[in-house]
């Protein structure tokens, strides 16, 4: 509202004057805030910039684990007359039916330096909790049981009493993070006469490893108790397990010979690169991560829809690649 107004008509026309009480909207295409770009660089861009660089999250239900069996153990499989529990087949059914682990905790131990002033937690070891806590879905016979009393067997002599040797009964334990996506790659293909094209190829991601873990000199401590409720009748026995080890080692970033995550030397995984969408690549790349995303699909798109790309699958769709 105006501080002071007053009108005339003047034949066909409403002629007003006024003393507006600010000109905050007096120039609304000049002002200064409407030209700040959207996007990149807020808070929640960011945010969801650095999960896109990830891949997205890790799912706490997206694991397998490795039973790795003692040596005199596993190297008498299959042999004539050797219990099934310990072929196999009956570890791999092992590691299926593990519904429930837990990823071992390091610390660093400490001890209190006091000389002058304020006093420092000076580290001097790291230990491990030693234990690991699993459960295992058991089935009719539950053979899921019976495969640690097995172990456990070789242990000590439940006549006699009398203990074995250690490195005879411990094995090792491999605790793998899944991925969780399907995630469309490209593969070179050659196309004859010295030609090599790219093609979309779908790799099954949420089959394939993506951190794991290995624990060493394991061997199963405890077997927990399994209770029974004549109320309960459409859930399946689970089988408590508590493994005791000595140490872990990352399978990608610590150097171990024969781990199946990375290589034997390991490194730090590295970030899948984006894809190349030719001419518009440098384009999309300075577009914030929405607009990226937004910018690939409609490329991808247009190159499915128009003739040629209906010909060769989106494979051929120049200038763009």
């Amino acid at each position: 509202m105006a501080i002071l107004r007053g009108g005339r008509r003047i034949g066909n026309f409403d002629i007003r004057l006024g003393l507006p009480r600010d000109k905050s909207l007096v120039d609304v295409a000049g002002d200064p805030r409407l030209k700040r770009k959207p996007g990149g660089a807020g808070t929640i861009q960011r945010f969801l910039s650095h999960i896109n660089q990830g891949e997205g999250f890790a799912r706490p239900n997206r694991f397998i684990v490795r039973i790795n069996l003692p040596q005199p153990i596993g190297s008498l499989t299959n042999r004539k007359g050797l219990n099934d529990l310990e072929s196999t087949q009956m570890v791999e059914n092992i590691d299926m039916m593990c519904n429930s682990v837990v990823l071992p905790n390091r610390d660093i131990n400490t001890a209190t330096a006091e000389t002058y002033g304020p006093r420092r937690e000076m580290p001097y070891a790291y230990s491990y909790s030693a234990k690991i806590e699993c459960t295992f879905l058991g089935d009719k016979f539950l053979r899921q049981r019976m495969f640690f009393e097995n172990w456990q067997k070789k242990i000590m002599n439940i006549n006699t009493h009398h203990m074995e040797f250690y490195d005879n009964y411990v094995g090792s334990m491999d605790i793998y993070q899944l991925g969780s996506f399907d995630v469309e790659t490209e593969t070179a293909v050659s196309a004859g006469a010295g030609q090599v094209v790219k093609v979309p190829k779908q790799q099954i991601d949420n089959a394939s490893v993506t951190y794991g873990v290995r624990l060493f000199e394991v061997y199963p401590q405890t077997i927990g108790s399994i209770g029974y409720n004549s109320g309960t009748s459409n859930s399946a026995v689970e089988v408590p397990v508590t493994l005791n080890f000595r140490k872990w080692s990352n399978l990608t970033i610590d150097q171990i010979d024969g781990a199946t995550v990375g290589k034997s030397e390991g490194d730090v995984p590295t970030i899948k690169a984006s894809k190349d969408f030719g001419l518009f690549s440098g384009i999309l790349g300075k577009l914030p991560p929405e607009l990226q995303r937004a910018g690939r699909d409609v490329l991808q798109t247009t190159r499915r829809n128009l003739p040629i790309g209906r010909v060769t699958g989106g494979r051929a769709f120049p200038p763009f690649g």
